[in-house]
């Protein structure tokens, strides 16, 4: 038994020793309704990848795209990275929205003097609208059941 943990030891004193290669990339969080998406820029040629699919895969519709590419639209930089997204929760529209919020925010961390053009076309305002949850007693959030006065 113990000789199993030497061999362990040496393998990660080994492993600690190898230096690691550091990838260039900007962090940028976005939400939207119930959704989360956290965006990757990296140097490249303009590929965009959502959960390891094709952004036109992934969003079949434009009105989906098209929101979703603005902030690199606006900002003159679609063909300057590869963006890698990884968005969970809410639907198609909500993942978009993220989306856009975090590529925004992640073009901010590569250059800060893009802040007043993204901020201009109104691409850092988190919206603030959230789904409104259902009461017991009712139909729905706010739909009433059907009333009957006799």
């Amino acid at each position: 038994m113990s000789n199993g943990r030497v061999v362990a030891s040496s393998l990660k004193e080994r492993y600690q020793k190898l230096p690691l290669k550091k990838i260039e990339q900007y962090l940028g969080t976005g939400r939207r309704k119930r959704s989360v998406a956290r965006v990757f820029l990296r140097p490249g040629s303009g590929k965009i990848t959502v959960n390891g699919r094709a952004f036109e895969n992934y969003f079949p519709t434009e009105t989906s795209r098209i929101p979703a590419k603005f902030p690199l639209v606006a900002a003159e930089q679609g063909d300057r990275f590869d963006v890698l997204v990884l968005a969970n929760g809410g639907g198609v529209s909500g993942q978009a929205g993220a989306m856009r919020l975090g590529i925004a925010r992640a073009l901010i961390a590569y250059n800060a003097e893009l802040r007043p053009l993204l901020k201009k076309a109104g691409l850092l305002t988190r919206d603030p609208r959230q789904h409104e949850r259902k009461k017991y007693g009712q139909k729905g959030a706010r739909k009433r059941f059907q009333f009957s006065k006799r």
